[in-house]
C-alpha cells in the first residue's frame, strides 16, 4: 500500500472542520449556519473530518 499527501481540497476541508468544532466545543464561537449542527454532534464531525483526511491520504486523487 502505497500512502500519498492527500490533495489541498480534502486537507482544507478537514482542517476547517477540526477547527469548526474545537472553536464551537471549547472556545464557544458561534457559526451562524453550521454552528447549531455542529455544537450538537462535536464527535461525529470531528471524526468525518478525520476520516476525510484519512481517505485523502490512503486513496490516491481523493
Amino acid at each position: 500500500m502505497h500512502l500519498s499527501a492527500p490533495t489541498w481540497p480534502v486537507f482544507l476541508i478537514s482542517l476547517i472542520l477540526a477547527v469548526l468544532v474545537v472553536l464551537v466545543k471549547y472556545a464557544i464561537v458561534v457559526v451562524p449556519v453550521v454552528g447549531p449542527i455542529v455544537a450538537g454532534h462535536t464527535f461525529e464531525v470531528l471524526g468525518i473530518a478525520y476520516i476525510l483526511l484519512f481517505l485523502g491520504v490512503i486513496l490516491r486523487r481523493f
